[in-house]
């Protein structure tokens, strides 16, 4: 069985999964996006991504035309038509389609909605024991009060700049700063160091992505009585800390072991970092909606 799409409240084959070439999501980047996973039958803090959607939306004025629990409900429908237990998610609603010009008032004829689930692995599996080489990108992060990186939007060419400089470089990723040098986040995920027993990631009011897995670690954090503070901080900090990792939806956990050819730590994957992810491997059995498979 070929995998399905669901597009616009039909289920269609992905090699007849059109959109319009005057989309303003395809022309412009007018649109938002969320980026989900599910584990063993679990889409993990669905609810969690499905309100975030909705806040990236509401921040650009674009009405999603289908209510949260509707919405929940056919990302679900998507893994079950597929038959799939442990996959990525990738839910998008663009402002649809419309004219040449910018103005949104001329998409007259409704919003598109469409949902990929498919299996996803995106860094091998070495990489998770290992540790990552990652560098500092020159590009740097778009200003909030310009296009805030808070909004899950579809407009992600300053991501993909970074990540240019990151493959350039034969690396898997790119951490990028602030206008004013301070670390935001890298090109698709939040940012973690450890320094003097201290879990440290930026604030998202400086330009860093309100994300679902950042807040898992920090819920884990707080529980354990680890102590955490979110506060801005420099490159030479992650130089010197003496440990770092990456969080994300498809990244999950990721050890960072060097940067820009500086050894973090001891040049292996953390004890924090090692403890955090296997908490969060658990949290991924319990926390989400459950499905079955027919």
């Amino acid at each position: 069985m070929g995998l399905s799409v669901y597009l616009n409240g039909k289920f269609v084959d992905r090699d007849k999964a059109y959109v319009s070439i005057f989309d303003h999501g395809l022309l412009y980047g007018d649109g938002v996006f969320e980026g989900i996973r599910s584990y063993s039958g679990l889409v993990f803090r669905l609810k969690g991504h499905i309100d975030r959607l909705y806040r990236s939306a509401s921040a650009i004025q674009l009405v999603i035309p289908m209510k949260k629990d509707a919405l929940m409900k056919a990302v679900v429908a998507t893994l079950k038509k597929n038959k799939l237990k442990d996959a990525y998610i990738r839910l998008v609603v663009t402002r649809g389609p419309g004219d040449l010009g910018l103005d949104p008032r001329k998409c007259r004829h409704g919003r598109v909605i469409f949902i990929i689930a498919d299996k996803v692995a995106l860094y091998p599996e070495r990489y998770y024991r290992e540790g990552l080489h990652i560098i500092t990108a020159k590009t740097r992060r778009n200003l909030p009060q310009a296009l805030n990186p808070r909004i899950k939007s579809l407009n992600y060419l300053n991501n993909i700049l970074a990540k240019l400089e990151a493959t350039k470089s034969g690396v898997e990723e790119a951490l990028m700063l602030t206008h004013d040098g301070y670390v935001a986040e890298c090109t698709g995920d939040n940012i973690f160091i450890v320094s003097k027993k201290t879990l440290i990631t930026s604030p998202t009011k400086i330009g860093a992505l309100e994300g679902i897995t950042r807040d898992a670690v920090i819920s884990i954090a707080k529980k354990r009585k680890i102590i955490f503070r979110e506060k801005k901080f420099k490159l030479n900090e992650v130089y010197k800390a003496d440990e770092c990792f990456l969080t994300g939806s498809a990244a999950e956990i990721v050890p960072v072991v060097r940067i820009d050819k500086k050894t973090i730590g001891r040049g292996k994957p953390g004890k924090l970092t090692l403890e955090l992810r296997d908490e969060f491997r658990k949290l991924t059995k319990i926390d989400g909606i459950k499905y079955k498979i027919d």
